[in-house]
């Protein structure tokens, strides 16, 4: 009687073990499915400090990000340290960036050149979601505890890694206070 009780415990603990490894599996591979799928859409959040990759309407993956400097309104000249916020487009994956890896967006698109223009002043450009600079991938997420780019939306390099894989040229990112 012993014996049979003894099989049928180790059959259940291999049964339960098979049912985890399973688990574990399946949610490995719906992990790696999000990351991997290509993102339709971005949308950065300033005030959340929030980037949030779509597919087909629906959020795949949302990152903390850092802003520039000086945060609050849209980006108004060249060396003002905010992010600007409109619509634009990622034009292109710099790999040769002085942080881990960059996607340059598509400001200052024309309505921005024109109010520089207008007020006297560049409008500034080189805005790209990126890494941290290249050798301070240490800092991790503590790169969030404050706003420090010149404009730029930073998130960690690892992040940087995920967002470069799943998003294509020509993605539309919209940028909200």
């Amino acid at each position: 009687m012993g014996h049979c009780t003894s099989l049928r415990r180790l059959f259940g603990f291999a049964l339960a073990g098979l049912l985890l490894a399973a688990v574990a599996t399946f949610l490995s591979q719906a992990r790696q499915k999000s990351v991997n799928a290509k993102a339709e859409r971005i949308l950065v959040e300033k005030g959340a400090r929030r980037l949030t990759l779509f597919c087909a309407g629906r959020k795949l993956k949302e990152y903390r990000v850092a802003l520039g400097f000086s945060p609050v309104g849209p980006k108004q000249r060249e060396g003002d340290g905010r992010t600007p916020e409109g619509k634009y487009a990622i034009d292109f994956h710099k790999s040769d960036s002085a942080f881990h890896r960059a996607l340059h967006i598509s400001y200052p698109d024309a309505a921005d050149s024109a109010r520089a223009a207008e007020a006297g002043v560049a409008p500034g450009g080189d805005i790209m979601i990126h890494g941290l600079p290249n050798g301070f991938s240490a800092l991790g997420p503590a790169h969030h505890l404050r706003d420090w780019t010149a404009g730029c939306i930073a998130v960690t390099d690892s992040e940087i890694d995920e967002i470069w894989g799943s998003v294509a040229d020509g993605t539309p990112i919209e940028i909200r206070p």
